[in-house]
C-alpha cells in the first residue's frame, strides 16, 4: 500500500511523494534511542529545512556520520527531504511522534487526568 507523504511548512507545500506505508515501531524506536538523532530532530524542530552542512555544524561528528543518522531517521520517516538544486533540505515530520503519543502516552494521561478532575471536583464540594 502506498501512503502520500506531503511536506508542508505554514503556506507553502514543498513536495508530496508516495511512500510506502511504515508499521515498524521497532524502527522508530530505535530512530529516537540515540542521543544524537534526537537532537538531530531537535534542530530541524527550531528550524525546518536544513542542509547537511548546516546540520554538521551542531554535531560533533563527521558528515557521513550526520548523513547514517539522518538516513535512519528518514527510513523512519521522522525526516523528509526535498532537493533544491545540489542541496537536499531536511524536514522534520512530527506525524509518526504523534503516532506514538496517541498509542503509547495517551491511553496512559487519561486515568491520571480523570483522577486530578475527580479530586479538584470532591474538595471543591468540601469547600463549598
Amino acid at each position: 500500500m502506498q501512503v502520500k507523504t506531503c511536506i508542508y511548512t505554514g503556506k507553502l507545500l514543498l513536495a508530496c511523494s508516495n511512500m510506502p506505508e511504515r508499521h515498524d515501531t521497532d524502527l522508530l524506536f530505535k530512530a529516537l534511542a540515540d542521543p544524537s538523532r534526537r537532537k538531530l530532530l531537535d534542530l530541524l524542530h527550531a528550524h525546518d529545512g536544513r542542509t547537511l552542512n548546516e546540520l554538521c555544524t551542531h554535531l560533533d561528528m563527521t558528515r557521513q556520520g550526520v548523513t547514517q543518522h539522518l538516513d535512519l531517521l528518514e527510513a523512519a520517516n521522522l525526516v523528509a527531504t526535498v532537493r533544491r538544486g545540489r542541496e537536499k533540505l531536511h524536514f522534520l515530520n512530527p506525524v509518526p511522534l504523534h503516532e506514538i503519543y496517541d498509542r503509547w502516552i495517551a491511553k496512559f494521561e487519561k486515568p491520571r487526568l480523570k483522577a486530578l478532575s475527580d479530586l479538584k471536583r470532591r474538595m471543591e464540594k468540601a469547600n463549598g
